[in-house]
């Protein structure tokens, strides 16, 4: 298999080793820290890949990404405040096993778990990816194309609360994403006369200003909202001895969870929150002692971790054989193949096979990485967080995030798109519009244009190719059922509600 000879290349470059580390460590901190995300850094983080070769920009942010899901369980069982989006479900009984003096055993069940998901859902990925690959070479335009308006109708839909601000969230992403010139025709869209729009918004600033500048300003203005949970646990971050008597129980839920996890990132748009709460949900179902999910029980905190870090390969699958990046942190990684001229999609493995292994090698080192950093060292880096005053971090920050957009192309446009994003995202996050769905199709919008025209080219202009090919109707039936399947499912919770407050 092609994976063999990735790992012995990548084991024998002390630099590239060194590279995974130091992204393994920045990303676990970042995932700690409450109220920034791993898709933050990374896009704080995207301009310095210019100067990179691509296998060392994509190892870097990649691990950074897979690092960041883990560092999000410190946050939850320290602080009771989830790190990412899918540690609110490693909260539930992280955070009461810290309140019991066992902090240190819940992060060592957290590390171990997301260990055992992560290298499961990678392993995944690297056996079923090749065959995926296989035949997506097979499929043309049309095909593609429904397989793009399937992605936007799901992400749309699945993700979030609301179905409508979801499906609204991914409209505003395709129109930001047409701005610029045509390009069939070359005409100008939606630039107002202005000669910087012509040339499009530029993917770096548009991710700075949504993923960074907007959490910074949500930060702020909830600061004020802010308790002292954190000082209350800073004496339980102490280390606990685990014992495997302790996590033998806990062994089944994570391998559970690996399996769910690597399920569900296959598809685009579903991500690692869902999955861990359909693991946590399931582990709760077959657990011997039931009644102790909520209240402290490490099983409870093995189960979503595993499932939240086994989403991390497979959903990669969906990003190198189709384009369809199936998270956000899978749209920045998009942005990396581009800006070194690399072409994402199924001839990728026919071109670049070697890239994509190699990246999958540094993947796997970096599991074993923030692993070995996590389970000696969460301690230290959560002791790290507490010491840093709000009023510096996110100060630091927002500077950062303005050198960042500014040395992308040296331009104070670039620097005005990211400000205008960071308002936009700042204000998505406070109405509850869905970034994830905005992000993916803005990156996913140009390639459904191209696949879209190409389409009606081949069929003189008619629409009915769409429906004629067999592999095409069914991705498009797939996203009506998405929002149909999503509509029968809140029909169904507010009548449950309905029913609860009448028997009130």
């Amino acid at each position: 298999m092609e994976i063999f000879p990735a790992l012995l290349s990548v084991i024998t470059d002390p630099m590239l080793l060194i590279a995974i580390v130091l992204a393994a460590a920045v990303g676990m901190i970042v995932g700690a820290t409450p109220g920034l995300t791993a898709s933050a850094a990374i896009a704080m983080l995207l301009p310095i890949t210019f100067y990179m070769s691509p296998l060392f920009a994509l190892a870097f942010l990649y691990v950074i990404g897979k690092s960041g899901r883990y560092g999000g369980s410190i946050a939850a069982i320290l602080f009771n405040t989830p790190g990412t989006a899918a540690s609110a479900a490693t909260q539930i009984d992280g955070y009461p096993l810290a309140r019991a003096g066992k902090a240190g055993k819940a992060m060592k069940v957290a590390t171990i778990s997301s260990v055992i998901g992560d290298l499961m859902g990678d392993i995944l990925l690297v056996v079923g990816v090749g065959f995926i690959a296989a035949i997506a070479l097979k499929l043309g335009p049309p095909e593609t194309f429904a397989i793009y308006f399937a992605a936007f109708v799901v992400i749309g839909s699945v993700i979030g609360k609301s179905i409508v601000k979801g499906l609204a969230s991914a409209l505003l992403g395709i129109l930001v994403a047409m701005v610029g010139l045509d390009p069939i025709s070359s005409e100008e869209r939606y630039t107002f006369g202005s000669f910087d729009l012509s040339n499009g918004i530029g993917l770096v600033p548009l991710m700075i200003g949504v993923f960074v500048l907007g959490e910074v300003f949500a930060q702020l203005e909830e600061r004020s909202k802010a308790t002292g949970e954190t000082k209350e646990n800073e004496s339980s971050a102490g280390g606990n001895d685990l014992t495997w008597d302790e996590y033998k129980p806990c062994l089944p839920h994570a391998v559970r969870g690996g399996f769910i996890g690597a399920g569900i990132g296959v598809l685009p748009g579903l991500g690692s929150a869902i999955a861990a709460f359909i693991s946590y949900g399931e582990g709760k179902r077959r657990a011997k002692n039931p009644e102790q999910w909520g209240k402290g029980a490490l099983e409870g905190v093995a189960a979503p971790e595993a499932a939240n870090n086994a989403v991390s390969g497979p959903s990669m699958a969906p990003l190198l054989t189709l384009g369809i990046p199936g998270s956000t942190i899978g749209a920045i990684l998009l942005g990396v193949f581009l800006i070194h001229g690399i072409q994402v999609g199924p001839t990728l493995f026919l071109t670049d096979k070697e890239l994509v292994y190699k990246l999958f090698a540094c993947g796997m080192f970096g599991i074993l990485a923030y692993g070995l950093i996590g389970y000696f060292g969460a301690t230290q880096v959560a002791r790290l967080i507490l010491k840093i005053p709000t009023n510096v971090l996110y100060p630091l920050i927002f500077m950062t995030a303005f050198v960042a957009a500014y040395s992308a192309r040296g331009s104070m446009y670039d620097v005005t798109v990211m400000t205008c994003a960071g308002f936009v995202g700042w204000i998505m996050r406070k109405y509850d519009f869905n970034i994830a769905a905005f992000v993916i199709s803005f990156v996913l919008a140009k390639g459904a244009e191209e696949t879209f025209r190409q389409s009606l080219l081949m069929s003189d202009g008619g629409a009915l190719i769409f429906v004629e090919r067999p592999i095409a109707l069914a991705f498009l039936l797939l996203g009506a059922g998405a929002i149909a399947f999503r509509i029968r499912g809140i029909i169904k919770e507010r009548k449950l509600a309905q029913g609860e407050l009448g028997d009130a």
